[in-house]
């Protein structure tokens, strides 16, 4: 389906993408610390919140 060289062509991009992904993140990590304090509880919420839906909609199924 796919040849060899876009075989390693897209080998490569995910190595050379997921690279420059960590040292971006690695570069800004205590400016998103410092900003970002409160965003595990809104995550949690969030999760908290779908979970909710979850169960009121298998109740509802059932």
């Amino acid at each position: 389906m796919f040849s060899t060289g876009q075989l390693i062509f897209a080998g490569l991009f995910v190595v050379v993408f997921t690279a420059i992904i960590v040292f971006a993140y690695q570069k800004d990590k205590k400016l998103h610390l410092k900003n970002y304090k409160g965003v595990k509880f809104i995550a949690a919420t969030f999760l908290i919140f779908l979970i909710l839906l979850f169960v009121i909609k298998y109740m509802l199924k059932n």
